[in-house]
């Protein structure tokens, strides 16, 4: 297969030559799977609810195992898991447990006072006596950790330092904020959550014993949270084990009865903080204890839920010691034997969209393991799509039902009890074509495509009045989607004209060709998400206008599809030769769309606009274009070097074709919407890039007739500007604040200060120690005072970065802190609003008719003030700095009034 072929396309060979499924490795996650599929063109996503995976080195992956092991540096963690989760050997409480995800973003807890060393077991770390009676027991899980504190008598309940539960807090990257639930989240610069926790919860001990019933001996509580218990019953009958879905131990949560109260977590600066229920904590009845508070911090990438009909509520719920998962339906007693005191439960899962962006869902199906059930007769399970889950979510919370996914019959995990032996069994819910409601697909479809953010599915009894049905499940749940990507109106649509192509939109102004067997180009595309295993093809349609207004096909065709065997991936051009001589005079246009492929399963995107143009094989030839190095160069299919510069202006030379007489060429680079005109057979012009990257020339020549020809296009490469473009210190001790960015004072932009603005020694970076001198800012007075330049300074049409530092002394007030004027409106203006936000506004236009603005940046976090009087800056030629500014500066294209005499640097 061609080198460069992308990692899909050539899983896809090879799936199709194997006769089976490979892996897209590229494409592995810790949730997810992407197999090619042994038909050669569609792929398989599968998307589980919890880490089927953990990365160990740049290319190994490994099993998750949430063991605790000591580590070489003495820190304590599980063996495998999604984030690093380190806690303290004990000493200082400062450094409880650090959470570190992906980019080196962390978070970290400490106790307030010394640790003893913990006592390690599986995935436990219990720090005994951190109080006087009074244990901490941290566990580790793949995705994070939970954290219990284990209060074992009154007296250690009587403790003030229960009061209020307080942790350092410590962050690298992340910021901490409480959420509308009663839990928090740390959120990275771009407000993604990256860790994020429920509210936290407490309990007591006062339940009755959770297993007890006529088949079971009394369950013992011991103040370390060990529970026995045993169950007397013929061998074919299910065991207590297998049916009760009571946590392990009481430190992993209420049992049947135990009092619990949910706790919201309190968020400060450098600090989380839970207040235990007083009515919990002042409980005299020794029976009553332990008492357990239970904070728990996980990571955002999957949410799984159980809810039952008591109240009880485990978020990322796990599948206890004896894996065998969670149960659903009516948790009661059944032909004598028990599994709980009647409440009913429900599992909830909830997927992301990330990994099926761009995807064309073909099929779905919804995978779970059923490792036990009450008896051997299948009993009805429905998969129900639901509105989102929350953490803090409760049964009489619950989400509501929206549309039912599938249903199915079954009877899993008994074993050699049942005739055949049941084994435990993945169960898979996949719609039925002769049950219409069954919706799975067209829902995943919509899911896909963005319809909604979050796909949360319920796992529930069909009757759950019937406590025989009561089955319990594993959370490994795993979403399977069969995709293809999903094509995308294609780009760079038009008429080949040098290394680019030409259309115009305007039937009334077509692109005239001297070539009557024209090449069309394209580049497929496929929306966002679906780049890597895109199986494309572009179709081409070229039409003509007949005297009656029809258009018609220039072909038998409809359309052309290219190419016509094999595909090419997303972005990749494709080129196709119109296969009849057109006609001069007539007036032809041409348009595109992309398809996707797997087998029989083809789907299109919209049709590009059309293209425009005339044949007229007596017009001009497409000019020669010739760079003459001064300092540009023309790129080739192998090399583009950018050279030069923003602003920095070079010569290139148009001749005409061989055969042809020129008396003129029109010209333009892609940034500019006008086309210059140059006289001459031979002609040598300047020209000036505004941006840096790469630009495209285009070039028409004309004969002596006025017939304009064919349209060439060649690239060149343009070298990023060396620095800022303007800067401002404010370091004088009098006249016009200098621009520092040159020492060339033609190209230097001065700001002149107006109506009382000064420039005191109360700068940012206080005393200069290699300048000895203290730093000085622009000081403004909060009425009318303002330093401005004499015109503008940046290009606000091209890419550009402003920065400056701002110290307010109020901020319940409008000011701006730079801006620069138009003809009847500020190209940028960086403002602050009343409400305590900071935005970059860009007008609609620059006329008196363009009154709004538009807001592109929005701060996340509220202005703070510290000093300085602010106020709104009059209107005035900008740049304009209001507000206490130490620095200011802008980089990006110099902006001139003529910018062919002065370039930038």
């Amino acid at each position: 297969m061609e080198r460069g072929t992308p990692e899909g396309q050539r899983a896809l060979s090879e799936a199709a030559g194997a006769g089976k499924r490979v892996e897209v490795l590229g494409e592995r996650t810790e949730y997810t799977t992407t197999y090619a599929n042994p038909d050669g063109e569609s792929f398989q996503l599968e998307q589980s609810v919890v880490p089927v995976r953990v990365r160990n080195g740049p290319d190994r992956w490994v099993e998750p195992d949430a063991t605790l092991v000591v580590r070489p540096d003495g820190g304590i963690g599980p063996r495998a898991a999604v984030v690093g989760v380190t806690f303290s050997p004990g000493g200082p409480g400062t450094g409880l447990v650090e959470l570190k995800g992906r980019g080196g973003r962390s978070l970290t807890l400490g106790w307030p006072g010394r640790l003893p060393q913990p006592v390690l077991e599986g995935d436990d770390a219990t720090y005994r006596e951190v109080l006087p009676g009074v244990d901490l027991r941290m566990t580790a899980t793949t995705e994070g950790f939970r954290e219990v504190l284990v209060v074992k008598t009154p007296q250690a309940a009587a403790n003030p330092a229960l009061k209020r539960v307080e942790f350092s807090l410590s962050t690298n990257g992340l910021t901490v904020s409480g959420s509308k639930e009663g839990g928090f989240s740390a959120a990275d610069s771009d407000g993604n959550d990256v860790f994020v926790a429920p509210p936290a919860l407490m309990w007591d001990s006062s339940g009755p014993d959770a297993t007890q019933a006529p088949t079971t001996t009394p369950q013992a509580r011991t103040a370390t949270g060990i529970r026995t218990a045993s169950l007397s019953s013929p061998a074919v009958a299910p065991t207590e084990g297998d049916a009760n879905d009571d946590p392990d131990s009481p430190l992993d949560g209420p049992g049947h009865g135990d009092k619990t109260a949910e706790l919201p977590v309190h968020v400060e600066a450098r600090s989380l903080a839970v207040v235990p229920d007083t009515d919990l904590l002042t409980q005299q009845d020794p029976a009553a204890y332990p008492l357990y508070i239970d904070p728990q911090i996980g990571t955002d990438d999957s949410e799984h839920l159980l809810l039952r009909s008591d109240g009880y509520s485990l978020y990322d719920w796990d599948n206890k010691a004896d894996k065998q998962g969670r149960g659903v339906g009516k948790c009661g007693s059944w032909n004598g034997y028990y599994c709980g005191p009647g409440y009913v439960q429900r599992l909830y899962f909830e997927f992301g969209p990330q990994k099926l962006a761009g995807k064309e869902v073909l099929d779905a199906s919804f995978t779970i393991t059923e490792p036990w059930a009450f008896q051997c007769s299948p009993r009805n399970v429905q998969l129900v799509r639901t509105r989102e889950i929350y953490k803090s979510t409760k049964w009489s919370t619950r989400p509501a039902r929206l549309d039912m996914m599938g249903d199915r019959y079954v009877s899993a995990g008994r074993g050699s009890s049942c005739d055949p032996n049941s084994p435990a069994a993945p169960i898979t819910f996949n719609d039925n074509p002769d049950e219409p409601d069954e919706n799975l697909t067209p829902t995943v479809r919509d899911f896909a495509a963005g319809k909604f953010d979050r796909l949360t599915l319920e796992l529930r009894a069909a009757d759950e009045s019937d406590t025989s049905a009561w089955k319990r499940f594993r959370n490994d749940a795993v979403l399977s989607v069969k995709y293809i990507s999903r094509p995308a109106v294609p780009t760079g649509m038009g008429i080949v004209a040098g290394t680019g192509t030409s259309c115009s939109r305007d039937a009334t102004d077509p692109d005239v060709i001297s070539d009557p067997t024209p090449k069309l180009a394209a580049r497929p595309q496929t929306a966002p998400g679906a780049e890597a295993e895109a199986s494309l093809r572009s179709i081409f349609t070229v039409q003509k206008k007949q005297g009656d207004g029809q258009w018609v096909p220039v072909t038998g065709a409809s359309y052309l599809e290219t190419p016509t065997s094999g595909y090419v991936g997303d972005g990749k051009q494709v080129v196709r030769d119109v296969p009849v001589t057109l006609s001069d005079g007539v007036l032809y246009r041409t348009s595109s769309w992309t398809r996707s492929y797997a087998g029989s399963e083809v789907r299109a995107s919209r049709a590009t606009g059309n293209c425009y143009f005339k044949v007229d094989r007596a017009a001009p030839k497409a000019a020669r274009i010739e760079f003459n190095g001064d300092p540009y160069q023309e790129c080739d299919t192998t090399s583009c070097v950018p050279l030069g510069g923003p602003d920095i202006p070079g010569t290139v030379t148009f001749r005409a074709a061989s055969g042809d007489t020129n008396s003129s060429y029109l010209y333009k680079l892609s940034t500019e919407k006008a086309w210059h005109s140059r006289s001459g057979s031979t002609v040598t012009v300047k020209i000036t890039p505004t941006i840096s990257g790469t630009v495209r020339l285009h070039v028409k020549a004309k004969d002596s007739l006025g017939r304009v020809g064919n349209e060439r296009i060649v690239d060149f490469a343009v070298k990023e500007g060396s620095g800022p473009v303007a800067r401002w210190s404010f370091h004088e001790t009098s006249g016009d604040a200098r621009d520092t960015s040159t020492t060339v004072s033609a190209y230097q932009d001065p700001a002149k200060l107006h109506n009382g603005a000064t420039r005191p020694t109360d700068g940012r970076r206080g005393w200069l120690i290699e300048e000895e001198k203290e730093d000085r800012t622009l000081r403004l007075d909060g009425v009318d005072a303002y330093a401005a330049t004499s015109g503008p300074v940046l290009d606000t049409r091209a890419s550009y970065t402003i920065a400056g530092w701002v110290r307010p002394d109020r901020v319940d007030r409008d000011f701006s802190m730079v801006g620069q004027a138009g003809t009847a409106m500020s190209g940028i203006a960086i403002s602050h609003s009343a409400d305590g936000k900071w935005a970059a506004r860009l007008p609609s236009g620059d006329t008196t008719a363009s009154t709004d603005t538009t807001n592109k940046v929005l701060a996340k976090r509220d202005t703070v003030a510290a000093c300085g009087p602010m106020s709104p800056p009059p209107t005035r030629p900008p740049p304009t700095c209001s507000s206490s500014t130490s620095t200011a500066s802008s980089k990006g294209s110099r902006r001139s009034a003529n910018p062919s005499t002065r370039p930038a640097r």
